[in-house]
């Protein structure tokens, strides 16, 4: 293999980069990102990033000394990838011919119908996103945030201590009922009364209103909801379109086995994009988590670089975070498909609780809230090879 192609230039691009030089490969490596940026760590744009607590310096990825020996085409989209020549075609006109190719092209924000071009309306995917948002924040005012998911909830969380007031508008009747399930979705979205953060559940978003900027955020209910800043927190999607009609298999993103090999030969995919199989729950699932991105590319290389020679591992199981009003959420497996989540520690009431999902009486999952500890010990535990 004389040449590889990265194509993404965050987290997991960067450490399909990394694990390509590990695992002793010498050749050409070419790392094309639509980004002008070098890679940069993407949690602290929705918490410290946004409260000015870090600086842009604070978020490379890449090491002072490091040095992968690779090119890097940076600030330029791929838009399409030719089987017959494994050519990644790029917006300006170049192509870059490879004899392995590394998918690596993440999600992106999902926007609001109809608000292009509202002056104050943000998403919070990029680092653009961040710095627009965060001097958008700096001047106070009233913020309405459209999803009360966790990149929601960490924004709403960063703007209340900012000192601005914030409404969180969730159409569902539960916030984080779907990674979390009902119960544990409720303790934790309960931080926001806490904090005396207004939150509405169970009503849509029907629009927005202003001119050239945003003025209020229309329900579905009739009611309008002032706002000066609108967050929309409604999910991501994966970028993938440029594969169409490449021959890589698409659904929800890159379809891919337990080590990342996608349909075809010398392609495979890692990170926000990809849509892994896990053999713990025998689905596919794409995994949006820091450390699915950072720790799965090794799978991938490995199997890149033996041409699918080596034998599927099972996948970790995922694992993410989040810091809200001062709590260290922590959460690993799958709340899907538990038939009971018991609290093994602390109070639900203190948020301080350690809770354990299982199915059939065997644990699935864990959540920790201000419980590092003993998450942690949960976290080992689930990461066993099942017999």
């Amino acid at each position: 293999m004389r040449t590889v192609a990265v194509v993404g230039a965050s987290l997991a691009g960067l450490s399909a980069a990394r694990s390509l030089r590990k695992q002793g490969y010498d050749g050409r490596l070419v790392v094309i990102g639509d980004e002008l940026h070098r890679p940069y760590d993407r949690p602290p744009l929705s918490k410290e990033f946004l409260a000015g607590t870090v600086g842009e310096a604070d978020l490379a990825l890449e090491m002072d000394d490091e040095d992968l020996q690779a090119e890097w085409l940076l600030g330029v989209r791929a838009t399409g990838l030719d089987r017959t020549d494994r050519a990644v075609r790029l917006a300006d006109g170049r192509e870059v011919r490879a004899d392995g190719v590394v998918i690596a092209t993440g999600a992106a924000a999902r926007t609001l119908p109809g608000s292009e071009g509202l002056a104050g309306v943000h998403v919070v995917r990029t680092l653009d996103d961040a710095r627009a948002l965060r001097d958008e924040l700096a001047r106070g005012g009233r913020l309405v945030v459209i999803g009360g998911g966790f990149i929601g909830a960490e924004v709403a969380s960063t703007a209340y201590a900012l000192g601005l007031g914030v409404t969180v508008v969730e159409a569902a009747a539960t916030p984080l009922a779907g990674p979390l399930g009902e119960t544990m979705g409720g303790v934790v979205s309960a931080l926001h009364a806490d904090h005396g953060v207004r939150l509405l559940c169970g009503v849509g978003v029907k629009g927005l209103s202003g001119e050239t900027r945003v003025d209020a955020v229309l329900l579905e209910d009739g009611r309008s909801i002032p706002a000066d800043i609108v967050v929309v927190g409604v999910g991501a999607r994966p970028c993938v379109e440029w594969l169409e009609g490449s021959g890589v298999e698409l659904d929800n993103g890159v379809k891919c086995g337990a080590d990342g090999r996608t349909s075809l030969a010398g392609v495979v995919a890692v990170g926000d994009c990809a849509n892994w199989y896990d053999p713990r729950t025998g689905a596919h699932r794409r995994v949006e988590h820091w450390t699915g991105a950072r720790e799965r590319p090794d799978a991938a290389i490995a199997t890149l670089l033996a041409g699918g020679a080596v034998e599927p591992g099972v996948p970790r199981p995922p694992y993410f975070w989040s810091d809200q009003y001062g709590v260290k959420i922590q959460f690993v497996g799958h709340a899907a498909g538990a038939d009971s989540v018991t609290i093994e520690e602390g109070s639900a009431d203190d948020r301080d609780v350690l809770a354990v999902y299982r199915r059939a009486g065997e644990p699935v999952a864990a959540l920790g809230m201000n419980q590092p500890r003993l998450f942690t010990r949960w976290r080992k535990q689930l990461a066993r090879p099942t017999s």
